[in-house]
């Protein structure tokens, strides 16, 4: 790396992580195809700008993410690199070039199959070392755990983790010294005040449920992990975009992996307004928020492209003044007892 962002310590391990780190779901052709040598471009890109935490997943592009990403890390001294279990890779002939499957547009002829078993994470750590190229993987995720993608089966996909030995194998490649440390990657907070009753989690991957929209993470989950020693690292802090566009960019407007309600738009001009006010850019204000607090190591927003990596870093460097930050608490638009970043380079 050519540069020298801040590090945070990752839970009670010996890893830290960038304060900004890559989030790779875009590099697997997420909802557009993007070429290998654009994929390849942005993540030497990244490096060089100083980010040192990239996350990935079987599930991003069907093996795709991991591909592009251990391409280039192959020849990369300093990073950290996560990536997930909970769904093999299965071959499927009957897959055509480029036809969406789940949002992804990729070539690769796989379909994912649920399993968190103790054999299903041990190949699936396996798996994911030979389509990265690498000879280790320091951070692995228990990926979408709970009832928000399993609805009726979240009880017997999360046996599966419990009972049927998914937790054991992580535990195991933890104390093998096979990996540094293990979590679960979601979107909601209950699975994961649910799931630190059962084994002991380095870092929750926790995407969109601590944004400069939300914050009820702060009730419960916050405090368990301060209290447990567990890293937050933070994943779609643009909640799936509309922190990042705005409101007047023209098109659909997307929370969450859908359409935005009104009432979020609404919410959302409110914070506009504010930010004209002190010319912040809402984007600066999505991605510094999440930091403020002491439990978040990093946020690894998606990056597909070398002029958004160079954007990202920009946000990230943008001094946002105090008074920005109270007037959102004033207004109601952030909770009154959540930390907010301190002014960057002390303007």
């Amino acid at each position: 790396m050519s540069a020298a962002l801040a590090t945070r310590a990752l839970g009670s391990t010996k890893l830290r992580l960038t304060e900004l780190g890559f989030g790779s779901a875009p590099l697997g052709n997420l909802y557009r195809t993007i070429s290998d040598s654009d994929a390849r471009d942005t993540i030497i890109a990244a490096l060089e700008a100083g980010l040192g935490y990239f996350d990935t997943a079987p599930y991003y592009g069907f093996g795709l993410s991991e591909r592009r990403i251990g391409d280039v890390l192959r020849g990369a001294d300093d990073f950290v690199l996560s990536t997930k279990v909970g769904r093999l890779l299965r071959a499927d002939a009957s897959v055509r070039a480029y036809a969406e499957r789940w949002g992804f547009y990729s070539p690769l002829q796989f379909e994912p199959v649920y399993d968190y078993s103790f054999d299903g994470v041990m190949k699936s750590w396996e798996s994911s070392l030979q389509r990265l190229g690498l000879a280790r993987i320091d951070i692995l995720y228990a990926h979408d755990i709970g009832r928000l993608t399993h609805g009726d089966r979240h009880k017997s996909s999360f046996r599966e983790l419990t009972q049927g030995g998914g937790f054991r194998a992580l535990e195991q490649l933890r104390a093998d010294g096979a990996i540094q440390a293990f979590g679960i990657g979601v979107n909601e907070i209950a699975i994961c005040l649910q799931t630190m009753q059962y084994a002991h989690l380095d870092v929750i991957l926790l995407a969109g449920r601590y944004t400069l929209l939300e914050q009820d993470a702060l009730d419960e989950l916050l405090p368990a992990c301060a209290q447990a020693g567990t890293s937050i690292v933070i994943g779609g802090p643009y909640n799936s975009g509309i922190l990042a566009t705005g409101t007047r960019a023209g098109g659909t407007l997307h929370y969450n992996y859908a359409q935005a309600p009104q009432t979020v738009v609404e919410r959302v001009r409110r914070i506009e307004a504010h930010c004209d006010r002190y010319q912040v850019p809402l984007a600066a204000a999505a991605l510094q928020f999440p930091l403020a607090h002491a439990q978040v190591a990093s946020v690894i927003p998606g990056l597909i492209s070398r002029h958004q990596v160079q954007r990202t870093l920009t946000l990230y460097e943008t001094s946002i003044p105090d008074q920005f930050w109270q007037e959102l608490k004033s207004a109601g638009l952030v909770r009154a007892d959540a930390p907010v970043p301190p002014m960057v380079n002390g303007d």
